[in-house]
């Protein structure tokens, strides 16, 4: 595992607040959060359904505004930018990897994963060649012209981690990535994070249920009733929830 001791911090948040609804249906889903991640470290977040893991994750990418407190990725306050800006800010620097995939049904390996850098600017070509060059890299190299249909739910995965490194991001964002998963699928999928998106510029936040993957995490944070509760290290940490 990676030392994050003097790395610099990737994201950070501070008395984070978000609600949803109104009057009395209102639900309050982050209560002041604090939480930090850094740069060379993957960082996962866990805590029981509807903790507020998934809107702290939404949060920290910009698509979700809070109503208090504040948000830095790399430096840079996501509440002091434009929506033109933050779409742009997150085109450069942030990778999603979902855990249903999400990969256009008609479109090859190759033509998914191409996606970002087409909507970057980039030619077809170019778009193309790096898709390719990542799609080898992650293990799948011959299933390139493939559509997701007839790749297995782990390739299908392996397509939706190149997608999300295809544009170099910085920061790579992981909401349940091996929930689909079995246990053998879902320790490849973390490995392959590691040793592909992993860099000491890099950081890796990964929401997750899998008590199967937590032993690759630098970190683990552990959220209670839209509050950090805890940090962890792997090893001593034992979710005590379903």
């Amino acid at each position: 595992m990676s030392s994050t001791t003097n790395s610099f911090p990737a994201v950070e948040t501070r008395g984070v607040v978000k609600s949803f609804g109104k009057g009395e249906s209102m639900v309050h889903a982050l209560k002041g959060v604090d939480f930090e991640a850094r740069c060379g470290e993957m960082i996962m977040i866990v805590g029981p359904s509807g903790c507020g893991k998934t809107t702290l994750l939404s949060v920290l990418c910009g698509t979700l505004k809070q109503e208090a407190g504040s948000v830095t990725v790399f430096g840079e306050s996501l509440q002091s930018m434009r929506s033109s800006e933050l779409t742009a800010f997150r085109g450069r620097n942030i990778g999603f990897v979902f855990q249903q995939f999400n990969l256009i049904p008609t479109w090859t390996a190759l033509e998914n994963v191409s996606v970002p850098l087409l909507l970057a600017g980039a030619s077809r070509r170019k778009a193309e060649e790096a898709a390719s060059s990542l799609l080898h890299k992650v293990g799948i190299g011959e299933k390139t012209n493939t559509l997701p249909s007839q790749l297995s739910g782990g390739q299908q995965q392996r397509v939706a981690i190149a997608r999300a490194l295809v544009h170099n991001p910085r920061l790579i964002i992981c909401d349940e990535p091996t929930a689909a998963l079995d246990a053998a699928s879902g320790r490849n999928v973390l490995q392959l994070l590691r040793e592909t998106a992993l860099q000491p510029e890099r950081c890796v936040v990964v929401v997750t249920h899998d008590s199967r993957i937590f032993s690759f995490a630098d970190r683990i944070a552990e959220m209670e009733d839209g509050r950090l509760k805890a940090l962890h290290r792997p090893g001593e940490y034992k979710a005590n929830y379903v």
